[in-house]
């Protein structure tokens, strides 16, 4: 019996802690996006050993990427926190938005590959690979926790 009772409260106490840990996610304040495209370009200067002028070079294009990026999640935000249910876009509207966000990526790689030496943009490729791999397996994890997290629910609501 004793032991439970330990069980219990060490399986009751652990829950309590790792539930306490998930809330504190957001506590922090968001960093702007200078200070984003500083942080960037210096994690960039320190993989690719860039120079100065190439620092100065890279920093706007950070800049750009970075502030569209923070419109699209707040507009995003703002959707989800109005309550409207997201519509569905049609073929055309997938295509051009696709179309667009491919056609900033050529850019954006080319426009790094001018201010980036051979090495330095072999370096940079790798880097982008392993980020899109490692995004790519993000992204199956969180839709396999929602859809796990769906059946639940499904089956909680059949009972």
């Amino acid at each position: 019996m004793k032991k439970i009772i330990a069980l219990l409260v060490l399986a009751i106490g652990f829950t309590l802690t790792s539930q306490a840990q998930k809330g504190k996610r957001g506590d922090f304040e968001k960093l702007t996006v200078a200070q984003q495209t500083e942080l960037a370009v210096k994690k960039m200067t320190l993989k690719l050993d860039l120079t100065a002028a190439q620092q100065r070079r890279v920093k706007p294009l950070l800049a750009e990427k970075i502030a569209k990026r923070k419109t699209m999640h707040e507009k995003r935000k703002a959707m989800k926190e109005s309550g409207k249910k997201r519509e569905k876009p049609s073929a055309d509207e997938r295509f051009a938005k696709k179309s667009k966000m491919l056609d900033a990526q050529i850019a954006f790689k080319a426009d790094m590959k001018r201010i980036l030496n051979e090495k330095q943009y072999e370096r940079f490729e790798k880097m982008a690979a392993r980020k899109k791999h490692k995004l790519k397996k993000k992204m199956k994890h969180r839709k396999h926790k929602k859809n796990s997290k769906e059946r639940r629910h499904k089956n909680h609501d059949e009972k």
